[in-house]
């Protein structure tokens, strides 16, 4: 059989925020040695692309003062494919609330920014500190480059940075990076080109997932990349950020700033959210997003409906839903690749 065709399930899952987080918990059940599986080996390998756009918070004070890339949203995917999440895990997550310089920072941000010192490598920082949450998976930023957000909004204002644009009250038309021109990592083009499952989101959707489509090479070797390649819908829209935008317009958003096809399936929840949550959620002027079937059938793309919200006062998809959700995905993206290994064969 062909190279990448044995072994367990190759799932690239791009994103970032607590989004990406929950998809990685969900999926990261496949990816060890687990003995309530019927398999005892892995089925899933995991690698995960994150932004690295935020300037807000304990990352962007980080990123300010050290000049290294926002360390946020790679500690929550840490946490998220840590093996045991006892404590070591809610040591990362520490965030402290008092101290002269201290309060509001992350442990786990610290921790990467004092490992990145030591090492003079943000990827190496992030590597050496996985091995000691002993994650399941390989986590990349998006570029290693030092990039900003820039949003043109639909009444003609120009916002710069992460943290201001989702403060905006008004709809983005356009989202772009600043410089516009950086490149991925080769190690996460390379884990495109060999996936069996590629997966966009859920997340917010001009500051945490496009973001990564625009860093250069990375939405063409989607594009190429045999893969399934689908997209979890977020459940509720963001303030100013996708205000109005229903299922079908988040998609379109996508690939107009890819600036080609790239989704197959679209992942809808059909579930139901609890009223006490859409009411508390609408004083932010934060409403379900709306499943247009219809409009995105005519963009030829699946609809995959299954009830994915998680129970609860907070808005969010079920980890242990779309992380089987995404097995079955990958499992049809290696049937895909070994039926079109066997075609060249027999072609050639």
């Amino acid at each position: 059989m062909g190279a990448g065709l044995q072994g367990p399930l190759r799932v690239v899952a791009i994103g970032g925020g607590t989004g990406l987080s929950t998809l990685l918990k969900g999926i990261k059940r496949y990816s060890h040695i687990n003995a309530r599986l019927p398999s005892p080996h892995p089925l899933m390998d995991i690698t995960a692309v994150v932004t690295v756009t935020d300037d807000g918070g304990s990352s962007g004070r980080l990123r300010r003062e050290l000049d290294m890339l926002p360390p946020g949203d790679i500690r929550n995917c840490m946490v998220a494919l840590a093996e045991d999440e006892a404590l070591l895990t809610r040591l990362f997550q520490y965030r402290f609330d008092s101290g002269r310089g201290l309060r509001g920072h992350s442990f786990g941000n610290l921790f990467l920014a004092v490992m990145t010192q030591v090492t003079g490598d943000f990827g190496k920082a992030v590597r050496l500190s996985s091995e000691v949450l002993a994650i399941t998976g390989r986590i990349y930023p998006s570029t290693a480059s030092q990039v900003g957000l820039r949003a043109t909004l639909a009444d003609g204002r120009v916002v710069e940075g992460e943290s201001r644009i989702s403060r905006s009250t008004s709809p983005i038309a356009r989202i772009e990076l600043v410089p516009a021109v950086c490149r991925p990592l080769s190690e996460t083009l390379e884990a495109i080109r060999t996936a069996d499952l590629i997966t966009l989101g859920p997340g917010s959707l001009y500051t945490s997932l496009i973001p990564n489509l625009l860093v250069r090479g990375i939405a063409l070797e989607i594009a190429r990349s045999p893969a399934v390649k689908a997209c979890f819908v977020n459940l509720m829209s963001q303030p100013g950020e996708t205000t109005g935008m229903k299922a079908s317009a988040h998609l379109k958003a996508i690939e107009a700033h890819a600036r080609r096809r790239l989704i197959e399936y679209a992942v809808l929840n059909t579930a139901p959210l609890a009223e006490p949550a859409v009411r508390r959620y609408a004083r932010s002027l934060a409403q379900p997003v709306v499943n247009d079937f219809e409009e995105i059938r005519r963009m030829r793309i699946q609809s995959v409906l299954l009830p994915l919200a998680a129970p609860g006062e907070i808005v969010r998809h079920d980890p242990e839903r779309v992380g089987q959700v995404a097995l079955q995905l990958a499992k049809r993206g290696r049937r895909r690749r070994a039926q079109a290994g066997r075609g060249l064969k027999t072609g050639g």
